[in-house]
């Protein structure tokens, strides 16, 4: 599995601890940046993020701002992007099982480290549940 990373300076530092994360878990990783704590515009890097999820260049992406919100609006800008704003891991899970999220937003002021780890987990570790009802409403969410 590669996963697509990326935030602004107000996910920086979470999405740094994500990195480490999967690396130590054995999962490959594309940073789309942000690279430091200097003030930028979320929505070039929750793009880039999803732009790699889209072209099939990563399995899943993560993104990471402040709240998580503006992200996570900007990668669902992406055509074929399902991106879920998660802030415990049963969202996550479930937005797995149900929607096929192929991307996960945190906020990074929101919570702490170690939710995070639990929510990404969840979200990577969960499959899809492929049943026809979310099939057919994943259709119709793509329009």
């Amino acid at each position: 599995m590669k996963v697509a990373l990326g935030s602004d300076h107000g996910g920086y530092t979470m999405k740094e601890l994500i990195k480490a994360h999967l690396n130590e878990r054995g999962i490959e990783v594309k940073d789309c940046g942000c690279n430091d704590l200097s003030s930028c515009d979320y929505p070039i890097y929750g793009k880039a993020a999803a732009e790699a999820v889209a072209k099939g260049e990563c399995d899943r992406g993560i993104v990471v701002c402040t709240t998580g919100i503006g992200i996570s609006i900007t990668a669902n800008k992406v055509k074929g992007i399902r991106c879920a704003l998660c802030s415990e891991p049963l969202s996550a899970k479930m937005t797995r099982l149900h929607n096929d999220a192929n991307m996960l937003a945190i906020g990074g002021a929101l919570i702490g480290p170690n939710m995070a780890y639990d929510i990404v987990d969840t979200f990577l570790d969960t499959p899809f549940s492929g049943e026809e009802k979310h099939v057919r409403r994943i259709k119709l969410i793509e329009g």
